[in-house]
């Protein structure tokens, strides 16, 4: 059975699902940049990026800032089209959430929303209290807003295992968004499309930072502290499991500069976690140490160093081999590097983000250029690793959900 979420409702089979969606509405269909869609998720925004909401759940800031009817907007004017091509909803979409970042959903559903979307969100039954909290703000939303988005939008949750309910969304759906691990994922697509669907997936994925050793020495004290509390934003949001997080730091430089970078790196972050968080439970503690003693047994570490719980800094031995898999929130391998081109050949197609510091974005630009494609799709400086962008994993998502119709 389906637990509808937003807006709240009694349970229901799938097939009574999606005649709800399908009723008769006073007004017209949802088009492309719906201003009622507009104003709904505005408002939805300004109720997030309240003060005392973004205190208790920091990573709710910046979606209600994503969110802002001039942010949208912009994003809506990259979809002009020429005199005689016009653009269109998909249809229907059908969105399945990870359950280790418990808001992202609302990103991409958003944005297939403002796309004219009816969207059917299942949500992890693992999610935690920003999506209580998100769930709690879109109720209050609904309240003021148009018919039209309670006629259109479902977040429901069910269990992962009732393959029916997912068989029979997906056999409707005009596009499928998946997220999660890539076992997840092929788990789900064993639940057919019709042939004029197709799928947009967020699989597995790895991310990493890169630091010019000279110039965090260089830095000043209140540089260096900004780039470590950046970094810290990055890699602890979100329990260091979110695609985006960095895992393995690339420190570039001579060793004399790395081993002198890579000192006062640590003392700084330590320093950060000690005020800023989070403490490491037992659990989490006994996770770390079996994920990096594993990667000493296999050859992958040559040293493992932990700072209290919080904090376990590996060094990578040599041939190498990037740990790719999560090795529990507050690990970070390290590996030195003469130069960014380095890096180049250790990098795969499941790379997702490159954080930087020391760096320039001309620099970044080359390195892109010279990668050509073949992993990372994102490059940003560091503190910036969990900031959504409408273009994510090499999507540009406003484009996915929509069509084209073309009159010659």
């Amino acid at each position: 059975m389906i637990r509808p979420l937003f807006p709240l409702g009694p349970l229901l089979e799938a097939s009574a699902l999606l005649e709800s969606m399908h009723e008769p509405m006073s007004g017209p269909a949802l088009q492309v940049g719906d201003a009622r869609m507009l104003d709904f998720l505005d408002d939805v925004g300004q109720r997030l990026r309240a003060p005392a909401l973004a205190r208790r759940h920091p990573e709710l800031g910046p979606l209600g800032v994503y969110l802002r009817r001039g942010h949208l907007a912009s994003e809506l004017a990259r979809l002009n089209t020429g005199d005689r091509t016009l653009r269109f909803p998909q249809g229907l979409v059908f969105h399945i959430a990870p359950g280790n970042a418990d808001t992202v959903f609302v990103y991409s559903w958003a944005l297939s929303a403002l796309a004219g979307n009816c969207n059917v969100v299942r949500v992890s039954d693992r999610g935690g209290e920003a999506t209580e909290a998100v769930l709690t703000v879109l109720a209050e939303s609904l309240e003021t807003a148009d018919a039209v988005i309670a006629r259109t939008q479902r977040i429901v949750s069910y269990d992962h295992r009732d393959e029916a309910a997912t068989s029979e969304l997906s056999a409707v759906c005009d596009l499928r968004v998946l997220w999660g691990g890539d076992r997840a994922i092929d788990d789900i697509r064993r639940s057919p499309l019709r042939p004029s669907a197709r799928d947009v997936t967020f699989p597995n994925r790895s991310s990493f930072a890169a630091i010019c050793a000279k110039a965090f020495l260089s830095a000043d004290k209140p540089e260096r502290k900004r780039a470590v509390d950046a970094f810290h934003s990055d890699a602890y949001l979100f329990g260091q499991a979110a695609c985006a997080s960095p895992g393995t730091i690339f420190w570039i430089g001579t060793a004399e500069d790395v081993a002198d970078a890579q000192v006062a790196f640590a003392a700084l972050l330590t320093q950060t976690v000690e005020v800023r968080g989070p403490r490491a439970d037992a659990a989490m503690a006994i996770q770390k140490h079996v994920a990096t003693y594993g990667l000493a047994a296999e050859g992958i570490a040559d040293d493992v160093r932990f700072i209290g719980n919080e904090i376990a800094l590996v060094q990578l031995a040599t041939p190498v081999r990037l740990p790719r898999r999560w090795l529990g929130t507050g690990t970070f391998p390290h590996l030195r590097l003469d130069s960014l081109d380095e890096l180049l050949p250790l990098l795969r197609r499941q790379d997702q983000t490159l954080t930087y510091f020391g760096f320039t974005a001309d620099e970044m630009m080359s390195f892109a250029r010279q990668l050509g494609g073949r992993g990372i799709d994102r490059i940003v400086p560091m503190g910036r690793a969990l900031e959504f962008s409408t273009v994510w994993d090499g999507y540009d998502l406003l484009r996915e959900f929509t069509r084209l119709v073309t009159v010659g």
